[in-house]
């Protein structure tokens, strides 16, 4: 979690509890759990994602942001759940599609980087159907890997592998997770795709001569990385 996303964070927590203790001394009457308030489960945290400096890629938050405001508006009586729930497989279809065919015009470092490194080769495929797969790198050099998890698991360990310069992992989670464990010497760049899944950066590098850039997908699945 990068400053701004720690400050936002703790903006919301203030005014939540501000709220309370006003409501506590009755000195405002303001019911905090209103129609659709679950849906700001949703919407609070892809709202603070916008501003995560550590993910170039904001299409994941403004779909669940999109996705918050629609269940907040069906439960405010102005959209009908029964045709939500009725449209709700077309309409991801339709965003993967729409990613898919567009996804890939917009400019960004990370995929510029990935793709890149891609195109050189050396890269390592690993990919886990229905099943499990755990890789260690130790004590040797890590350049590129291709990672996918389809309705199973990935491990892959970096924290003994040696980063030159620049690496780079193409991750994708489909109804699957993915752990990536990295070593402390490295600054960790993500393009994330959160598409009713979650990716989540923990590494600690920060502003290191050493890399790692992570293109990550998660459609109904996670990515961690720590």
């Amino acid at each position: 979690m990068d400053k701004v996303n720690r400050i936002l964070w703790g903006l919301v927590f203030v005014v939540l509890g501000v709220v309370v203790a006003l409501n506590t001394l009755d000195i405002i009457d303001f019911n905090i759990f209103f129609d659709g308030w679950w849906t700001l489960i949703i919407i609070v945290p892809c709202f603070i994602g916008l501003f995560d400096t550590t993910n170039e890629s904001k299409v994941g938050n403004v779909i669940g942001i999109i996705i918050g405001v629609v269940l907040l508006l069906a439960s405010w009586g102005w959209l009908r759940f029964d045709l939500i729930f009725k449209l709700f497989i077309p309409a991801i279809l339709v965003i993967i599609g729409l990613y898919m065919i567009f996804g890939n015009l917009f400019k960004n470092n990370v995929k510029e980087k990935v793709k890149a490194k891609k195109e050189k080769g050396h890269g390592e495929s690993i990919v886990a159907t229905f099943s499990e797969q755990m890789v260690t790198k130790k004590d040797e050099v890590f350049e590129n890997a291709n990672l996918d998890a389809v309705f199973g698991s990935v491990v892959l360990d970096l924290s003994k592998a040696k980063i030159k310069d620049e690496a780079v992992i193409s991750a994708s989670a489909i109804f699957g997770g993915i752990d990536i464990i990295v070593p402390k010497d490295v600054e960790v760049k993500v393009k994330s795709t959160p598409i009713f899944g979650g990716v989540s950066n923990k590494s600690k590098g920060k502003d290191t001569k050493k890399v790692i850039y992570i293109d990550a997908l998660a459609l109904f699945g996670s990515i961690d990385i720590k």
